[in-house]
């Protein structure tokens, strides 16, 4: 596809940015990997420290991947486009509806310090409670989580990039998985969160400059007062339906509501089932992996918050500019509502900066997608049925493999879909109904002892063909038996899918488990997976030599001995061993969890939004440009926390880096980091 007058942009810009900034990022992992490799002690040639940062990462630093990897194409798109179809509840509604799940994910992850601190995946973990034939069912359920969302990702990047630029789709989709496979099988999983680092603070500074363009200096609108008057124009040619006075400026809003639960089912699978969240749970420090948690879904909240009430709401409220371009159902579900608004405000520079903004939360997302498929294709599959000696140099080449064939299936994914004229938007309603069964059973096999297996599994199963059925069966009645794209993606079908999925396999496996639990399993055998003793060597001595075998008897001679050699330091890199956890201080973290993740998902999706909702307020200007002026207040706060923390709580790491770099340059390369020595302060 050529550029054309509908594009903002030249179709090189396009593959200047896919490429151009691809091998720009590959290029900075190289630094990257250097530095990490020469001045501190960590080296991702290591299989640990490649998938999963020897367990030793910091808060700040996990709650900026976190941020990075919960930042899809669908945060920036998808919010916006509900925006624009509901005014100000789709952005509340999206930002709510999946921010509360990583608030929660951080009693998981407490869990999973205390009772599977060396676990590689969730998965893993599944295997030792429920057996080859429940790992079998959730791996499937685990993988299917990352195609669809990885599907979203190329979908939602390549349908922007051949908007603004007309560069060609099929080529989006390949070259943007790729080149973020580039630079992920050179760094790790270190090197990549710190390259996710920088994504995230560039995303920050571009939603601020579109935040404040709109709302501050652009002559089209330029002050919440004017956005206001806009909108309120805008209802009154083309009022939504079942919206309060059909207002944009509205809590009122069936339709972003049925929004709301069709997206907190949905990212409920996405979180607890993607191994993207597990694997920043097992990187992260035993000590901070719940602060990392709540810090990072707190932060993440402002960016579909603050994007979608800035671009979702200027592309409402610019429908009839001349240079807005007309959006049809088409557009808005493949997510184009802010793409079109940035063009139209900023022409050419803010097309620019809207396509480097996907970029990076495509890539970040990407990055974070390919080291969890690596590492479940890698210890679920290769090390647990393939190769189960596989030594560490193998796994780490299995990882490396895997990256690049999986990035390949990203593209060949997005292709599918995009020919079969399934979007991005349609997907992402339509995940909750394929991965919802499976939430509650993964949740109970880290957190309750008693977990039955068979009804773990027959719950997953179970809500899956319910799920299925209601989906199915609602499109049907609503569209006199009319079953296609367009269909089987309103809102209805969505949420009758959604909600049979995850209360259906929720129920059968607490109640299975309630009438029959189990009673033999321990934590310990969880405990068990990759710990210390496990990496114990077990060898054989080798027979006498001929000349010492006149000083044995005959039974002595020519006998084979074995022995044991306990793990040293190399084998035990990345691995978490007793004295490392203060079990009290993680039990006392995980009670910390528990209340304050469930009183901000009530305050989240209960005491805020219902009762705007039910008392059908329309905001006049001073009630929306307070609405506004929070969502630019808490983007600061998010920007301390992920972008300033970070560097605060890394000063130590990042000194001894820094004298490092200028001992190599003004002594001849004596910068090198040497580990201690037995005996050394």
């Amino acid at each position: 596809m050529s550029s054309n007058a509908s594009t903002v942009l030249p179709q090189g810009a396009g593959y200047g940015v896919v490429v151009g900034m691809g091998l720009f990022f590959s290029g900075l992992m190289l630094v990257l990997t250097f530095v990490q490799k020469r001045y501190t002690a960590f080296s991702p040639s290591n299989a640990e420290e490649f998938t999963s940062a020897s367990r030793s990462v910091k808060p700040g630093l996990i709650a900026a991947g976190i941020v990075s990897a919960w930042t899809w194409a669908a945060t920036l798109l998808q919010s916006s486009a509900v925006a624009y179809r509901y005014g100000i509840s789709g952005p509340y509604w999206y930002a709510a509806g999946a921010t509360v799940q990583v608030l929660l994910f951080a009693q998981l992850s407490a869990k999973l310090k205390l009772n599977a601190p060396n676990a590689h995946t969730f998965l893993e973990i599944i295997d030792v409670r429920f057996g080859p034939v429940g790992h079998a069912v959730f791996l499937f359920f685990g993988l299917a989580t990352n195609v669809l969302v990885s599907s979203m990702l190329t979908l939602g990047g390549s349908a922007t990039v051949t908007d603004l630029t007309g560069m060609n789709t099929i080529a989006a989709c390949f070259l943007i998985p790729i080149g973020v496979s580039i630079y992920v099988v050179v760094g790790g999983m270190r090197a990549t969160l710190l390259c996710d680092y920088t994504h995230t603070a560039v995303l920050f500074i571009i939603i601020m400059i579109f935040t404040f363009t709109v709302y501050g200096t652009s002559d089209k609108i330029g002050s919440p007062k004017a956005m206001h008057d806009l909108l309120t124009k805008v209802a009154a040619m083309e009022p939504v339906k079942d919206n309060a006075g059909g207002s944009y400026l509205t809590m009122r809003s069936v339709g972003g509501i049925i929004f709301g639960v069709i997206n907190l089912v949905g990212n409920f699978a996405t979180v607890f089932l993607d191994q993207a969240y597990w694997q920043r749970g097992i990187a992260s420090h035993p000590a901070t992996s719940v602060k990392a948690f709540l810090l990072g879904g707190l932060a993440w909240f402002s960016i579909p918050f603050l994007m979608a009430t800035t671009m979702g709401l200027a592309a409402r409220a610019l429908m009839g500019d001349p240079a807005m371009k007309i959006l049809t159902d088409a557009d808005i579900s493949a997510g184009l509502p802010a793409p079109a608004a940035a063009a139209a405000l900023l022409g050419k520079g803010g097309a620019a900066a809207l396509l480097i903004l996907l970029f990076l939360a495509v890539t970040s997302a990407t990055s974070a997608e390919l080291i969890a498929v690596s590492s479940i294709l890698t210890y679920d599959i290769y090390k647990r049925y393939i190769n189960p000696k596989a030594t560490e140099q193998q796994i780490l080449w299995v990882s490396h493999m895997m990256i690049i064939a999986f990035a390949i299936f990203m593209g060949v994914a997005g292709t599918i879909f995009y020919y079969i004229g399934i979007s991005m938007g349609w997907l992402y309603l339509f995940m909750g109904t394929v991965l919802g069964s499976a939430v509650v059973p993964v949740a109970l096999s880290i957190t309750w002892r008693a977990a039955n297996t068979w009804g773990c599994i027959a719950g997953a199963v179970g809500g899956f063909c319910a799920a299925l059925v209601a989906w199915l069966v609602t499109t049907s009645k609503l569209n006199d038996g009319v079953l296609n794209a367009e269909t089987t993606g309103q809102n209805y079908p969505m949420l009758a899918g959604n909600v049979a999925s995850i209360v259906v396999g929720g129920l059968i496996a607490v109640i299975w488990t309630l009438v029959s639990p189990n009673t033999t399993f321990t934590w310990e055998q969880t405990r068990a997976i990759n710990s210390p003793e496990s990496h114990i060597h077990h060898k054989t001595a080798e027979p006498s030599a001929p000349g010492e075998e006149d000083d044995k008897d005959g039974s002595e001679k020519n006998q084979v001995t074995e022995f044991t050699q306990p793990a040293g330091d190399d084998d035990l890199k990345g691995i978490t061993t007793e004295a490392d956890l203060d079990r009290a201080a993680l039990k006392k973290a995980f009670k910390f969890s528990v209340w304050s993740s469930v009183a901000l998902f009530v305050i989240m999706i209960i005491l805020v939004p219902l009762p705007l909702f039910f008392s059908k307020v329309v905001y006049g200007v001073k009630g929306f440009t307070a609405w506004t002026a929070i969502g630019i207040i808490w983007m600061f706060l998010a920007v301390f926390t992920v972008v300033l923390y970070p560097v605060y709580e890394s000063r130590e790491a990042l000194a001894m880096v820094t004298k490092g770099i200028v001992k190599d340059i003004f002594t001849g390369g004596s910068g090198r980091y040497v580990a201690p020595t037995a005996g050394t302060a």
